[in-house]
């Protein structure tokens, strides 16, 4: 195994882009390096990205988001008061990853790139419209978190491609975000079920809605039929139950030893409706 440590982005892609065999990625290893350890998976290259400047850094954008380093753990992301404040549905969702000693270390992009159906960090970041920056052979490019996963620890992440950084949009006023998952245990588990929900509010109307669904298909999804079943409305009980019955009907899960399909549709449609009154709370305290 050849180990590298560049010390920029582009030579990170350089080295992806010149590998012949399988090749991983380092920022925070908290799924490289258990694979490793059980011999799942032996990498020809190992690129590690924590030595480029700024991985480890929370920055706001010129247009009022946030930049997320793709180094900054879990534990860094929910000390920071900003994001935390804009969007607090993201920082809920990385939080629920691992336990305290692995959030010291796992990313939001080691989440989204691991490319799992359960993540708990991706729905999030999906509802909120997160984009991410990739570097390449080809160049850069700015690509929609809903544009990467692309089934089981499979993401549309060309060879040689690298996420440099997460960006998160501008929060704007009355809106509000929350995420929710179930797991058969208290903690430390996979989620079965996982709901984000981001909206905006005039008044007591909803005026913009995005909900993602996580472990409930082949990859973490966008629902758009659910949000569409809230815009407009007070989130009344005649709009939670019609959003319950377009999330269950975006749902195609798969029934394994921790839930049936039919108990996983189930659960989605009661914890979309939660997750909507959460966020429809925060919104209603949301200024500029």
């Amino acid at each position: 195994m050849r180990f590298h440590t560049p010390k920029t982005f582009e030579q990170a892609a350089t080295i992806a882009a010149g590998a012949s065999g399988l090749t991983r990625f380092l920022a925070g290893g908290t799924d490289v390096l258990v694979q490793l350890r059980a011999a799942i998976v032996t990498p020809d290259d190992l690129i590690d990205l924590k030595h480029i400047p700024g991985v480890k850094d929370i920055s706001r954008t010129a247009e009022g988001g946030w930049r997320i380093g793709i180094a900054v753990s879990g534990a860094e992301l929910g000390r920071h008061t900003g994001v935390c404040a804009d969007w607090p549905g993201v920082v809920e969702g990385m939080q629920l990853v691992g336990s305290t000693q692995v959030q010291g270390r796992a990313t939001l992009v080691g989440n989204l790139c691991n490319g799992s159906p359960a993540a708990d960090s991706v729905p999030g970041m999906m509802a909120a419209g997160a984009m991410v920056s990739v570097i390449g052979p080809q160049g850069s490019r700015a690509v929609a978190v809903e544009d990467i996963p692309a089934g089981p620890s499979r993401t549309t992440l060309l060879p040689g491609e690298v996420i440099t950084a997460i960006v998160l949009p501008p929060r704007g006023a009355h809106g509000g975000d929350a995420y929710l998952r179930f797991i058969p245990r208290t903690e430390m588990d996979i989620a079965v079920v996982g709901v984000a929900v981001n909206l905006r509010r005039d008044g007591a109307r909803i005026t913009e809605a995005r909900i993602a669904l996580g472990a409930v298909g082949p990859k973490v999804m966008l629902a758009p039929a659910a949000a569409q079943a809230i815009m407009g409305t007070t989130l009344d009980e005649a709009a939670l139950a019609a959003l319950s019955a377009a999330a269950i009907a975006a749902s195609t899960p798969i029934s394994d030893k921790r839930g049936t399909a039919t108990f996983r549709k189930d659960i989605v449609g009661v914890l979309v409706q939660r997750a909507a009154r959460i966020a429809y709370a925060r919104a209603e305290g949301a200024s500029a």
